[in-house]
């Protein structure tokens, strides 16, 4: 009589392979990422909390700022300036170096909540 070695040979379920006609497989391709866990959700709310901290601090410095454009083109055309032009344009022109930093902050908050466009999608439908 033949001993049996406990070895069965079965195959399980998990070593079936799954097979995907094209039409399955361009429909999961076609399919945004799902949001793995609530970290991530975390995540992209406070970069839209950034995103609109941002938005906010370049609105008041460019308010700040005021219109220095054509003051700033004038004197860069030779002419000068007095009185509460010059007032204006010192006051501008102090304000300007803040404007280009919250620029940049805006900018690099809107690239980083970018991955709130696919959650909106995904929740506002």
């Amino acid at each position: 009589m033949a001993k049996s070695n406990g070895v069965k040979n079965e195959t399980t379920l998990q070593e079936l392979p799954v097979v995907l006609d094209t039409e399955d497989t361009k429909k999961a391709q076609d399919l945004p990422e799902p949001i793995e866990n609530a970290q991530d959700i975390d995540e992209i709310l406070n970069s839209l909390k950034a995103l609109l901290s941002s938005v906010e601090k370049l609105q008041k410095i460019r308010q700040e700022v005021g219109d220095i454009k054509p003051l700033v083109e004038r004197i860069l055309d030779g002419e000068l300036v007095a009185g509460e032009e010059l007032e204006q344009l010192k006051t501008g022109m102090s304000s300007l170096l803040r404007l280009v930093r919250a620029y940049s902050d805006h900018q690099a908050a809107l690239t980083k909540a970018q991955p709130a466009r696919n959650l909106l999608d995904e929740i506002l439908k």
